[in-house]
């Protein structure tokens, strides 16, 4: 069949109650059905509350979803790789008693160069994992002072990530409570205080480094430590990966060190496709948040949380006109949706509305995800034979990526409006290791692309003569290193910020419910005013990426604000 946008079919089997009926009391409602949403409501039910979860669309997931947008392919329709969930998270709701298996890569990144960058009996690809040996024969190819280089900087990550993994799973402090708070209270917000302390230790005589890593740039960082592309430019796009950020914009050392703190089997960095997509982690956590007790329903949009007259929470309304009631509600939402949409007018302190008003959530995002009749073919590492499936294609795959600076190029374009000439390319290829994610012989390609702007140029809009001219022109570009890719295109749809905002409640498009930069994270997440899962409404707590510690699939905001119900 010719290659165009063709609308999703969805058959992803659904875990969730049926008795869904107005005018019921709960001890707390969960507002969407996302990860964290799941994750919260399964440890207030399993400390025997009475619970019930709210999912807006109807497949419960977010952003973690599977679904059959062309008959036979299923695909991670938004996020699309596992390496981030908390272990505690992980081992509390036992996951893979409930299903969940995950098929580790190895090896994780592969950047092949373009033909036009091939120099006689010299590299033709880089290709990295977790073998210490191996990664220092790819890396030689390039530098021989970077392959020595590179697994002391590894080190410093991994140990640097070890310090902040700890403040992972406690919520932060709320510096303005403890000077009002009792004594007991002041004990609790000690606590965190203390894991600041233990973090800094970790990191010991290089808290410096540690410091300058947190703040810097990553190209900063990355010159330090190395001197050769395509190496810097892989590990760049760790910088900026989510976020309207180039390697050169400050912070965005941190952006790469959030996700050198992914983890599969123990192994730190690793990361991993689920069997069935993003979806079997979230079909996985909503069979144990139901076993535990909680009420999972979908097609239940909430219009509004109710509150009583001392400002306090009470309940909420769906669009149908249904009400429940609960002394606590769990927002799952980004924080915009909370507290300027979901709330009554004038029920937040002003200075708390305005702090919530200037949240960036500036996405650089357009995910486009296609079906395949076979595997593209690489020119600088071509297939054994027809179709088969080389270690390469299992891996997160890097184009446009021969030189940091064309990330930089890309970024510049997009914030002046403008599609970049070479958009910076995440490809995946889930079913290169998951047989049940395609037809028999064929393939998913899931494409994490940026920079794009929200709003193009000119105030013209993304349509769909927008979203199929881009779809080409990234076809094309892998066209260039893998010859017959545009042929092997059965079908595929384009999700570009405000779609993913449209589908996903994504404000802004933003994947990680606003932008994680400094002035945006622990204590200062999602507000400088009051700290996330904490709100300045008696019974209403952020349980979503839009709180600490921010976003990916990880769980923590929904674990942190659960027990923060239960301990309070």
């Amino acid at each position: 069949m010719a290659p165009r946008i063709l609308h999703y079919v969805n058959k992803q089997l659904r875990y969730y109650s049926t008795s869904f009926t107005s005018g019921r009391n709960y001890d707390a409602i969960v507002v969407g059905g996302g990860h964290n949403g799941l994750v919260a409501a399964f440890y207030l039910a399993r400390a025997q509350k009475r619970v019930c979860v709210l999912e807006r669309r109807h497949i419960l997931g977010g952003a973690a979803v599977t679904e059959e947008i062309i008959p036979g392919y299923k695909f991670s329709r938004a996020s699309y790789v596992l390496g981030l969930l908390r272990p505690i998270v992980y081992e509390d709701m036992e996951l893979k008693r409930h299903g969940l298996k995950v098929y580790p890569r190895d090896p994780s990144s592969y950047t092949p160069l373009h033909e036009k960058n091939w120099q006689s009996g010299c590299a033709r690809s880089l290709i990295l994992g977790p073998h210490e040996a191996q990664n220092y024969q790819q890396i030689a190819q390039f530098s021989e002072k970077d392959a020595k280089a590179y697994p002391q900087f590894e080190s410093q990550l991994n140990r640097f990530a070890e310090a902040l993994e700890c403040l992972l799973d406690c919520a932060p402090p709320d510096i303005s409570r403890f000077y009002s708070a009792g004594f007991a209270d002041k004990i609790k917000q000690l606590s965190a205080l203390r894991l600041l302390a233990k973090a800094v230790s970790i990191v010991g005589k290089d808290f410096p480094k540690f410091y300058e890593l947190m703040t810097a740039p990553a190209s900063k960082i990355l010159d330090q430590w190395l001197e050769s592309e395509p190496l810097k430019a892989t590990l760049a796009t760790d910088s900026v990966i989510g976020s309207m950020m180039s390697p050169s914009t400050p912070g965005s050392g941190y952006v790469l060190l959030h996700h050198v703190m992914a983890q599969l089997s123990g192994v730190r960095g690793s990361w991993g496709y689920p069997e069935g997509g993003m979806g079997g982690v979230t079909q996985a956590m909503a069979r144990a948040a139901t076993k535990a007790g909680a009420q999972l329903f979908t097609d239940k949009q909430v219009k509004t949380i109710l509150l009583g007259k001392k400002n306090e929470v009470v309940g909420v309304e769906t669009e149908d006109g249904s009400q429940l009631y609960a002394k606590t509600v769990l927002s799952n939402a980004t924080a915009h949706t909370t507290f300027l949409r979901l709330l009554p007018k004038g029920s937040l302190p002003p200075e708390f509305e305005a702090s919530i008003k200037s949240i960036d959530y500036r996405s650089p995002v357009c995910k486009i995800n296609v079906a395949l009749k076979s595997l593209p073919n690489f020119k600088a590492n071509p297939n054994n034979r027809d179709n088969s499936v080389m270690p390469h294609h299992r891996c997160t795959i890097h184009l446009n990526c021969e030189k940091t600076e064309l990330l930089e190029e890309s970024f510049l374009q997009a914030s002046a409006g403008l599609i970049p000439d070479k958009p910076m390319i995440e490809m995946t290829l889930p079913s290169s290791c998951d047989p049940t994610l395609a037809p028999p012989g064929c393939h998913v390609a899931l494409f994490f692309t940026q920079y794009v702007p929200y709003t193009l140029a000119g105030g013209c809009p993304w349509d769909e003569n927008a979203k199929i001219e881009y779809a080409n022109k990234i076809f094309n570009i892998v066209e260039e290193y893998a010859p017959g890719f545009k042929e092997s295109v059965v079908g595929y749809e384009v999700l570009p910020p405000h779609e993913l905002e449209k589908v996903f409640g994504l404000t802004g498009g933003n994947i990680f419910h606003g932008a994680m930069s400094l002035d945006q994270l622990l204590i200062l997440r999602p507000s400088s005013m009051k700290p996330g899962p904490f709100t300045p409404i008696h019974g209403l707590l952020l349980c979503g990426s839009g709180a600490h510690p921010g976003g990916g699939v990880m769980g923590s905001p929904g674990r942190l604000a659960a027990l923060s119900v239960l301990t309070t």
